[in-house]
């Protein structure tokens, strides 16, 4: 038995109140999603509005938490590079930049660096692809087709792009697919019934 089967079993067998945080809880998980969970609440009995809100704030909720962590991370990485920087000259000569350089050009020498190396995975460069050509917004509402919120949301924090303009688009992005599922599962749902 899969997830969504085991999600839409849960949300006929638990009382009507708690149905909309199952719903929830589904939301928050990667492949399920605000779409799929929103499809498991309608399936489910629940008001199309009600699934779709309960569906889009799990999953808002999970990428809040994952973009605040590796938001987090990136500036503890960051500012370390800094530290280490500003206290020892080898750090310079080892990123390429010449002494005397500041904080921020001998970390944006360490960056290019890495972007030149072949340890980047390939999914990374099709993502920084992506980036670069759709930027935040593009990447965030066409990002569903691919990949689940959750690792876009991650990809997007951790490349540098900041906390609020990742959370602002992800919302977005999360509301247009809940809603768009739940308008035509709604429909079907709707007509069928």
């Amino acid at each position: 038995m899969d997830i969504v089967a085991r999600f839409q079993d849960l949300v006929a067998q638990v009382p009507e109140f708690l149905q909309p945080f199952i719903v929830a809880l589904a939301g928050a998980v990667p492949f399920v999603e605000g779409e799929g969970a929103t499809v498991i609440g309608i399936i489910g009995g629940l008001n199309p509005v009600v699934a779709v809100a309960a569906a889009a704030i799990g999953n808002f909720l999970c990428v809040l938490v994952l973009v605040t962590l590796s938001s987090g991370a990136r500036s503890a990485i960051v500012n370390r590079r800094r530290v280490a920087a500003n206290a020892d000259d080898s750090v310079l000569a080892w990123s390429g930049t010449r002494p005397g350089a500041t904080p921020d050009e001998t970390i944006a020498a360490m960056d290019e660096d890495y972007a030149a190396s072949d340890s980047k995975s390939a999914r990374m460069v099709k993502f920084q692809r992506a980036l670069d050509k759709y930027g935040v917004p593009g990447v965030s509402l066409l990002g569903p087709l691919l990949l689940p919120t959750q690792f876009t949301s991650t990809m997007l924090a951790a490349s540098g792009v900041g906390k609020s303009r990742v959370l602002f688009w992800q919302a977005i992005a999360i509301a247009a697919w809940s809603i768009l599922f739940g308008v035509v599962v709604g429909s079907v749902v709707h007509s069928v019934g």
